[in-house]
């Protein structure tokens, strides 16, 4: 045989001397742990950065630190594997300086410290604008679905709530009628007996008594659902179907495709997600203007109205939603404004009206009428109402035409969206492996998001920067 041998187990080796030898010159790490190194931890709020000479030495959360950027770095999130780490992984080892602390040690520095670990985030964006890694000019913001740690069948709204109630009382009305003719029965022919009868009775009570103290608290709440395992999780539409979790939001910079921002909500949809991300990006940036393009899930005026409030200009497609175009029947993309004479004017030509002013949803409307309908030639392809068509106009419309008037002009910069947004999604989900969130409750799952949106930003930075530019700059 001509096979390569390995080494015999029993042969005596002379491994290095120095732990600082089994790391090489360029090896990672010692980025990640020169950049701890010039973070100050106790301005950044991190818990026991300054402790006692007296009592039981806590470990230093520089240390935590390090293991914790470089476990989301390499696809390692829990505590347990990372305590696993401490004791195996040579990288790991030099890092931590040969301590291996337990893993609710590891847990409890994650959950005691959930801003300063998002304050890391930021100043990591502030070394990548040091090393001018960011544009600046244009933004593309995205959001994704990640399932939390809460199972559908512990996800109620109150038509499921009703549904099992309503299947409760009738396995109830089962049992007790099994349980008036168990004694008529002769011994052993009944199928349950009555105290494993009476045991199953109590149990579906107990359940129905929860059931129904949920549907309570979703009818004093005024809430559409609740999850029990985590009070904060929704069930939301997917890519397919639906999942019990939160969306996660993203602003990435088109220059290098780096995170300049991120959030995580509960709310099922985008269409209230654009300015919140939009402004933290631009905060973070430091910027004084820049543009953003988003998919048509972001098309709402109030979002765009804050956003050019603050100097930046969105690039969103209009959605589509009018009942009347799902007809088959004229929307009101069909009708054309005419802001001199404050009219719209309909396809065969006549003017709507202004009428009335009213607030509706956190939104002033306003509504124009048309008059004649009922003799127009076109009223079948118009609408299915008898009344006269009846047109509303936001207040801050004109913010909508002027955005759908540039994206006219700028077609190139919209196509851009696809490949920026959804790149640092795909790495996170199909290279990380990050589909679902690990803690409970939004505050720590932004926390954790915003550790995942910086192991990403590590990534990318690692590639595209010399280690020698990236020492340079921690120095």
């Amino acid at each position: 045989m001509n096979h390569r041998t390995g080494l015999d187990r029993h042969q005596t080796l002379l491994f290095p001397e120095r732990l600082e030898d089994y790391i090489g010159p360029e090896n990672p790490v010692r980025f990640l742990d020169a950049f701890v190194a010039s973070l100050d931890l106790h301005q950044l709020g991190f818990s026991k950065a300054r402790c006692a000479n007296t009592g039981c030495p806590p470990y230093d959360p520089a240390m935590l630190l390090k293991l914790y950027l470089y476990g989301y770095l390499h696809r390692i999130r829990s505590s347990r594997l990372l305590e696993v780490e401490c004791h195996r992984n040579v990288e790991v080892i030099w890092l931590t300086g040969k301590l291996a602390p337990d893993f609710k040690t590891i847990a409890d520095f994650r959950k005691d410290n959930l801003p300063p670990l998002k304050a890391v985030a930021r100043q990591f964006t502030l070394l990548c604008r040091k090393l001018e890694l960011f544009g600046g000019e244009l933004l593309a913001i995205d959001g994704s679905k990640f399932s939390a740690v809460n199972a559908r069948d512990q996800n109620f709204n109150a038509d499921k709530l009703q549904d099992l109630l309503a299947r409760a009382d009738a396995r109830l009305a089962e049992y007790l009628q099994q349980l008036d003719t168990a004694d008529a029965v002769e011994p052993g022919g009944a199928s349950l007996s009555k105290n494993e009868l009476a045991a199953k009775i109590a149990a579906l009570q107990a359940r129905q008594d929860w059931h129904k103290e949920l549907l309570a608290q979703l009818q004093d709440e005024e809430e559409k659902q609740v999850s029990v395992t985590d009070p904060d999780t929704r069930k939301m539409p997917a890519a397919h179907g639906t999942l019990v979790g939160y969306n996660a939001q993203l602003a990435v910079d088109a220059k290098h495709k780096l995170i300049a921002a991120d959030d995580v909500t509960n709310a099922g949809t985008d269409f209230q997600q654009l300015a919140n991300v939009a402004l933290e990006a631009k905060a973070n940036l430091e910027l004084n203007q820049t543009e953003v393009v988003a998919d048509a899930g972001y098309y709402n005026a109030s979002e765009v109205s804050r956003c050019v409030a603050h100097g930046i200009t969105p690039l969103i497609p209009k959605a589509d939603t009018s009942a009347n175009t799902a007809r088959g029947l004229y929307g009101k993309s069909k009708f054309q404004f005419e802001a001199q004479r404050d009219v719209y004017v309909c396809p065969a030509g006549a003017a709507l009206t202004y009428r009335f002013s009213t607030y509706e949803l956190g939104r002033e409307l306003r509504y124009y009428r048309a008059s004649g309908c009922k003799s127009c030639a076109l009223k079948n392809q118009c609408t299915r109402n008898k009344a006269n068509r009846t047109i509303t106009r936001e207040a801050n419309e004109h913010l909508m035409e002027a955005m759908a008037e540039q994206m006219k002009q700028q077609p190139e910069k919209f196509k851009l969206r696809k490949t920026l947004a959804e790149h640092p999604f795909g790495t996170i989900k199909r290279w990380f492996g990050y589909t679902h969130f690990l803690l409970k409750g939004l505050a720590k799952v932004r926390c954790e998001w915003s550790l995942t949106t910086l192991a990403y930003n590590l990534k990318r930075v690692l590639n595209l920067v010399s280690f020698e530019k990236l020492m340079a700059a921690v120095s």
